[in-house]
């Protein structure tokens, strides 16, 4: 028998719970992976409080979890691509990979960077591949000026550095606390709070030319009044905000791909990208780990690992 996080009915955390299954076995098209490390997503706390039913209604008993990194064990006869033993990382579209193992089809997976530690890889997808499609949406070019709110979440963090990366001046608003990170990475921190408009037009005299918003909270409407193309504009949360003005609302979905995740994986190997780790739990801490996540201060991820590492358990902030 094998762990796996469940849950029967919408709730706070206290639904959550790690029950023993039977280990998973692959179909003929599937590879089965020993998880190492997940990451855990805001996202995952609307499906499970119920708040996304009608967009993805969750079928109980549920399991949850997108991200994971691991090991292949076991393959299906018709997977040529992977092999035993191979380190990869990549996503379950089934919530299904906050467990000891998960299945997945081989377009799911990409191999692991031999620089890329185990839990940055595996708290990667959901953020990496959401960024990505963030920064896409808003195409920055060199010399151009991008916002992002939530700049230092899981989502922001990349979505920061990869504006950055393109040659934009990126302005990152988040909490004071975060504002020494957001200048370690090249980018300007406004603290978020009263008067922000006003602040940021003294921060950037110049015009705004994009806006990502990763926090939600009235960013896509701010964005408008300050002057931004509604069609530069790219909301991951904000939904009837962006149908309202015009606005994108682009994200994971749009950029679920093993070669987004492969090209961001690389990044943050080889240090183009910083992704901070916030807090490593062990699987059975889901409701602590999901507890910190919720208060929405997270620097980078917050990652549930099976195989700790020396460092585990709140992580200072980097």
């Amino acid at each position: 028998m094998t762990r796996a996080v469940r849950f029967d009915q919408y709730g706070d955390v206290d639904v959550l719970r790690i029950e023993n299954v039977e280990r998973p076995r692959p179909a003929a098209d599937q590879i089965l992976v020993e998880v190492v490390a997940a990451g855990i997503n805001p996202g995952e706390i609307s499906i499970r409080s119920g708040l996304l039913h009608d967009r993805w209604p969750a079928r109980f008993p549920s399991g949850q979890g997108s991200d994971f990194a691991g090991r292949v064990v076991e393959v299906g006869a018709s997977v040529t691509e992977f092999a035993v033993d191979d380190e990869v990382l990549g996503w379950s579209d089934w919530r299904s990979s906050h467990a000891d193992y998960v299945l997945v089809p081989a377009d799911h997976l990409t191999r692991k960077p031999l620089a890329l530690d185990w839990i940055r890889a595996g708290g990667l997808f959901v953020a990496g591949v959401t960024a990505y499609a963030s920064v896409r949406a808003v195409q920055p070019v060199a010399g151009e000026t991008v916002v992002v709110s939530g700049a230092a979440g899981g989502v922001g963090s990349i979505a920061v550095q990869l504006a950055r990366n393109a040659g934009a001046h990126v302005v990152g608003i988040a909490s004071e606390g975060n504002a020494a990170w957001l200048r370690s990475v090249g980018a300007t921190p406004v603290a978020y709070g009263d008067d922000l408009g006003e602040r940021l037009r003294k921060v950037l005299p110049s015009r705004i030319d994009a806006f990502i918003d990763t926090y939600g909270n009235g960013y896509v409407d701010l964005a408008v009044e300050l002057g931004v193309d509604p069609a530069r504009i790219n909301t991951i949360i904000d939904y009837a905000a962006a149908q309202r003005a015009g606005a994108k609302a682009e994200g994971s979905s749009t950029a679920s791909d093993a070669e987004v995740l492969a090209f961001v994986a690389e990044e943050i190997a080889w240090g183009r990208i910083v992704l901070p780790i916030a807090a490593i739990y062990p699987l059975e801490a889901v409701q602590e780990a999901y507890t910190e996540l919720a208060a929405r201060h997270t620097r980078g991820k917050i990652v549930l690992a099976t195989e700790l590492p020396a460092n585990a358990g709140r992580q200072p902030a980097a």
